[in-house]
């Protein structure tokens, strides 16, 4: 019988690494169709598109935010209990809870888009109007009917440790959102010349088209392999266990994490409902300006903040199975070992990353969106909010697979009220003090994030006992690679300008910082032990192993 070599379980650390490159790559795609996607539909069309997928994010969020991490942990606690059977329900009924969330939220959004369009744009006018802020939230909705039940397929995969496939589906789903975003939105506003609404609408079809697909991918990988899914590690005698129980526990597991991404989505819902009606009215912005710069923290620079939380997420995705395993054991010492894993490798990674954008920010930009007032100002600091979001995110995800549900809500709770409060407050500050207003929205995400982050670290040191003292030097030393790359590109500066006009040259610089920063971080992290104190000694080997060798 021929080895199927796609379906291969993982242990936490390769886990992490597959996934977090499955939707590093996935992301990659996300950030590289916005510069024909700019082109195309501008200012006006991003902030159209970024209304959309801020009320979608909500809606998504009660739909499906919770169901594959709560069935992969599920999965793994059943699976490592030995109830092969419970194991099987839990994917049955996953897919009826999902789908009716599904359903339910779709008609919502159908019913209320017009009243949700006047949310968003109030009294602002000469912008984008409420008829087309409606058409794109219906249209947007429709994917809600399919992504329940792909997020179904994706944490029953992760659950058994087969990380493979769902990172797959998810570059699947995006080079298919992608293509569709850049060819449809071409059809639509050169050949059909069309509206700039309509075109916007055909982009934001490429969300449903692309998980169509994906979930088509993830169903044939379980229809192809179903030995895989029913091997059993151990022989027992397993208890009956209803499906009230098991949806209960769906429920009970997933209700945390709709609720973390509905909080999360909140920020942005806040920014949605303040940052062009604010800096309108309190510091004398044009409303085209205002929505312009709404748009750069709803989308165009959004993007950039997606591929430091795809690091985040990748982690956390494999987190999951793998601590529950270790709780389910009560292997306490592979608890604390994990968790200072966790946090050490999201650390080693976005810091650096996140520092460097900043630091290229104004060449980042106009390569990707051209010449602009304020996309690199806003970018070079909007970037940092990504990096508390994934911390924030990594903390949460931890304090829930501990079942601490209460610490998690304090901290959401505390980090949302704090955006609400400081929003329109800083902004306002900012602007009497003759600095960019937008920088007091992005200042009351980050301090909401950072506050949330410390009620975590506070709750898992006090309760669980967890160490951190045993990171500190590892951040340490993160920190000083970090500013010590960021201190030689400075010096590098000196001799090579870091920005263009030309959006080839920029490219060119962005590759050549880029590839300077690296092997200096990555030199001090091997002379002082760092790389191998966090990713282990075998890790690149592992690597090599598994993805290079047949």
């Amino acid at each position: 019988m021929k080895k199927d070599v796609t379906m291969r379980k993982t242990n936490f650390v390769k886990g992490a690494f597959i996934t977090t490159f499955g939707i590093i790559i996935s992301k990659l795609l996300g950030v590289l169709y916005v510069i024909p996607f700019h082109a195309m539909i501008g200012e006006k069309g991003g902030a159209l598109y970024g209304y959309a997928y801020t009320i979608y994010a909500v809606f998504m969020s009660i739909a499906t935010a919770g169901i594959p991490l709560a069935i992969s942990k599920l999965v793994s606690e059943f699976q490592t209990l030995g109830y092969y059977q419970a194991k099987k329900r839990v994917f049955y009924l996953g897919k009826k809870v999902s789908l009716l969330l599904g359903f339910v939220c779709f008609m919502i959004v159908m019913v209320f888009a017009s009243l949700l369009a006047k949310v968003v744009l109030g009294d602002v006018s000469g912008g984008n109007t409420i008829e087309d802020v409606t058409l794109v939230i219906r249209v947007i909705g429709t994917s809600i009917l399919i992504v329940p039940l792909l997020s179904v397929y994706r944490g029953y995969f992760e659950g058994h440790r087969f990380m493979s496939p769902p990172s797959i589906s998810q570059v699947i789903e995006q080079l298919i959102r992608v293509f569709i975003i850049i060819f449809g939105s071409y059809c639509t506003v050169k050949i059909f010349h069309l509206s700039l609404a309509e075109a916007v609408s055909v982009a934001l079809l490429g969300a449903t088209i692309g998980a169509f697909f994906s979930f088509l991918y993830l169903f044939y990988k379980k229809k192809k392999n179903p030995l895989k899914f029913n091997e059993k590690i151990r022989p027992v005698n397993e208890p009956k266990i209803t499906d009230k129980t098991i949806i209960k526990k769906i429920c009970i597991y997933a209700f945390p994490f709709i609720l973390i991404d509905i909080f999360k989505s909140f920020y942005n819902f806040v920014d949605m409902a303040t940052v062009v009606k604010g800096l309108v009215h309190y510091a004398s912005f044009e409303a085209y300006d205002a929505e312009y710069i709404y748009s750069i923290l709803s989308t165009w620079g959004a993007k950039f903040n997606m591929i430091i939380l795809s690091i985040s997420t990748g982690i956390v995705v494999s987190l999951i199975p793998s601590l529950t395993e270790s709780l389910v054991k009560n292997e306490k010492d592979e608890v604390q070992k994990k968790i200072h894993q966790a946090f050490s490798m999201l650390l080693y990674f976005t810091i650096p990353l996140t520092m460097g954008i900043s630091f290229l920010a104004k060449a980042v930009w106009s390569l990707f969106y051209g010449n602009s007032l304020y996309g690199p100002n806003v970018l070079c600091y909007f970037i940092f909010v990504g990096f508390f979001i994934g911390l924030f995110t990594s903390m949460v995800t931890i304090l829930q697979t501990l079942k601490d549900y209460k610490v998690v809500f304090i901290s959401l709770f505390i980090g949302v009220f704090c955006k609400v409060l400081l929003n329109i407050n800083f902004m306002k500050a900012f602007y009497q003090m003759g600095l960019p207003p937008y920088y007091g929205f992005i200042t009351a995400s980050i301090l909401g994030y950072f506050v949330s982050s410390i009620i975590c670290i506070v709750a898992l040191k006090k309760k669980y006992h967890i160490q951190f003292e045993n990171m500190v030097q590892d951040l340490i030393n993160i920190m000083v690679a970090s500013f010590l790359m960021i201190f030689c590109l400075f010096i590098i500066k000196l001799l090579v300008p870091v920005y263009s006009s030309s959006r080839i040259v920029n490219l060119f610089i962005i590759l050549f910082y880029g590839i300077v920063g690296i092997v200096i971080y990555f030199f001090y992290g091997n002379i002082t032990g760092l790389t191998k104190n966090i990713l282990g000694k075998q890790f690149f080997k592992n690597i090599r192993i598994n993805f290079f060798s047949k």
